[in-house]
């Protein structure tokens, strides 16, 4: 296995399978694995293809290639059933996979995510910004990340947060970051496929996200049947980290749902 990871709580524990964004490490889902290992689930975060500390010598990195990475993890887990989850490109994988292996997730958390594609000048400055990164790195392209990652208000009252995202970003491989923004540029469009998702399905968004708006979180429940949609009130695109407490209920209420429902075999 050549991913990174990160295996919380019992192993006898409900797994969970948690996929981070661009261009962040597993520890963007640290609060959401502590919090879902206490309670007796057992939380797997990897770092994807290229990031954190999973390495890679790709110089385009499809979100197949890296959803297959995700099921050669879980077979390498023995998981043969989980819960998967992931936010905005992490989203993007995780719909990548459920087209791809529908029979092997039970229950599915959509954040900060959207299912269509790029317009022609967003692809384009996905291919120009993975050249500027490889050539510049990724200090100066964190900054100018950071403002829209973030919610004003989580600027102003959670330094903490702030620095954690800062670090995440500059210390982005950015051959990896570079690798992932070319393949992501070429994605396909998920937003039929979503029509043919037949799992329970969380979709979570901040209400303050610049990046992924709420319109594209409700057009992702509007495409997958019996959805929940849970809006967090003043985070941005990263609600999981900017409010925490909020998000950690909504997924917990979620989960304890989704079971009951009989999505587990």
């Amino acid at each position: 296995m050549n991913l990174a990871y990160d295996d919380l709580g019992p192993r006898s524990g409900r797994p969970v399978l948690l996929v981070h964004g661009h261009p962040f490490d597993r520890s963007m889902w640290r609060p959401q694995a502590e919090h879902l290992a206490e309670d007796g689930y057992r939380v797997v975060t990897p770092d994807l293809r290229g990031y954190g500390r999973s390495k890679s010598r790709n110089t385009k990195t499809g979100l197949d290639v890296f959803a297959e990475d995700l099921v050669e993890l879980a077979d390498h887990l023995d998981l043969e059933r989980f819960v998967l989850g992931g936010l905005s490109m992490g989203g993007q994988i995780v719909m990548q996979l459920v087209a791809g292996h529908p029979g092997r997730v039970e229950a599915l958390l959509l954040a900060d995510t959207f299912a269509g594609l790029d317009t022609p000048q967003a692809k384009q400055a996905r291919y120009d910004t993975a050249d500027r990164i490889t050539a510049e790195g990724m200090e100066q392209y964190a900054e100018e990340l950071l403002p829209k990652m973030i919610s004003r208000q989580t600027r102003a009252t959670r330094p903490d947060v702030e620095a954690h995202v800062r670090k995440m970003m500059r210390n982005a491989p950015k051959e990896g970051a570079a690798a992932a923004l070319r393949g992501r540029a070429e994605r396909p469009d998920y937003t039929n496929s979503l029509e043919a998702i037949n799992v329970p399905t969380l979709v979570i968004v901040g209400s303050e996200d610049e990046f992924t708006p709420v319109a594209d979180a409700e057009l992702i429940h509007r495409k997958t049947a019996g959805s929940t949609l849970v809006v967090i009130e003043g985070a941005g695109h990263l609600p999981n980290l900017e409010r925490e407490t909020e998000f950690d209920e909504a997924l917990s209420t979620f989960l304890t749902n989704s079971k009951s429902s009989g999505a587990t075999p």
